[in-house]
């Protein structure tokens, strides 16, 4: 299936997009036509999945609450296309919103059925929220950028790349740089020539050190932005090669999609996190690192 994934447009997709809102969170609760919508339609984002008739399938709803928070609201998948990603494909393209506009942090109220699927892709347990129709509700939060101020990143992306490269003499080997730290990702890239294989591709082992240094300067920048210390491990790893490495690559890590817990280090006890890099060249994605890493807390 070919998903389009869009903003309503035309009176016919409103209706729609609307609709299922309706028979999703409202209908069995016998909630009247309209009681899917509140006062902040207008000024809100909204996203939705089309099936290739036009059919839509999916929905979701993205608006500010200050200058730092936006929330999460009326997501909705249709009953016999539950189970196909189409949920975390609306709102990962929320949270992409949530980027743009410069936001910190994203909430939303979640059923005791859905918390499984948020706490997967990174939203933490904040509070109870107000139930609805007798339905208990529990909010969460997922922090979506740095809370340092930019100047703080660029001493941080400089304190880092000294760091690989006197106490990984490997990072300065591949040259490694640390291209990039904004308030949102971390990029770190090596050129081609000295990662070179018999191939004139670049060298598979390069590839996936990449990824592992890329996800250990993400762990190392979390940690700062949070005043924490801590050694950073690598526990488990896996790497998809999806097309040769050509020319330079680029190892790009962004912070929303990490879920940094780290109160078992108050606890002298090992805090663990799931990172995920994009390695491209010349902007097309060549391969997907993904690794578990723990953090222990300084003896």
């Amino acid at each position: 299936m070919n998903w389009q994934l869009s903003a309503p447009q035309t009176e016919a997709q409103w209706l729609a997009y609307y609709q299922l809102r309706w028979l999703i969170l409202r209908a069995p609760w016998a909630q009247p036509k309209g009681s899917e919508q509140d006062e902040l339609e207008a000024e809100s984002f909204h996203r939705m999945v089309c099936t290739e008739d036009g059919e839509v399938v999916a929905v979701g709803r993205l608006h500010k609450v200050d200058e730092q928070t936006a929330q999460v609201r009326y997501m909705a998948v249709s009953d016999q296309w539950q189970g196909h990603g189409l949920g975390a494909m609306v709102l990962h393209q929320l949270e992409q919103v949530a980027l743009e506009l410069g936001m910190q942090r994203i909430i939303l109220n979640a059923r005791d059925t859905a918390s499984g699927f948020y706490q997967k892709v990174g939203y933490s347990y904040l509070e109870p929220a107000n139930s609805l129709f007798g339905i208990a509700h529990h909010r969460y939060v997922k922090t979506v950028s740095f809370s340092a101020s930019t100047d703080l990143l660029q001493r941080w992306q400089s304190e880092l790349q000294r760091t690989f490269w006197q106490k990984i003499p490997l990072s300065a080997s591949m040259q490694l740089l640390v291209q990039s730290v904004d308030t949102h990702k971390i990029c770190c890239s090596i050129p081609l020539e000295p990662n070179i294989n018999l191939h004139q591709t670049m060298f598979a082992g390069s590839i996936y050190t990449l990824g592992t240094l890329t996800a250990w300067g993400m762990v190392w920048l979390l940690l700062k932005d949070q005043q924490l210390d801590g050694d950073i491990v690598l526990a488990d790893a896996h790497i998809r090669y999806l097309k040769p490495v050509t020319d330079q690559a680029e190892g790009r890590c962004w912070r929303h999609q990490c879920q940094s817990d780290f109160s078992a280090l108050g606890q002298q006890r090992k805090a663990r996190l799931d990172i995920k890099v994009g390695i491209f060249c010349d902007d097309i994605q060549v391969a997907v690192f993904e690794g578990r890493f723990a953090v222990l807390p300084k003896k």
